[in-house]
């Protein structure tokens, strides 16, 4: 398992703005599919995983997007 973990990794380090866009998107589907009752939650994650990965989104800026 630990070889695609580091090369998930070097990828998210080499390219952090396909990285955002991708967790944007997959924030929005969780919330799709979660009915919207885990906005919160989901939002939280996402904003977790950006920062520990240098991400330029602002706190909760996709929660807005209702």
């Amino acid at each position: 398992m630990g070889d695609w973990v580091d090369k998930a990794r070097q990828f998210a380090e080499e390219h952090p703005d396909q990285i955002g866009k991708i967790a944007d998107k997959a924030e929005e589907f969780a919330k799709e599919r979660t009915g919207h009752r885990y906005d919160d939650q989901i939002a939280k994650g996402v904003d977790q995983l950006q920062s520990r990965l240098g991400g330029d989104r602002k706190d909760g800026e996709a929660d807005r997007k209702e």
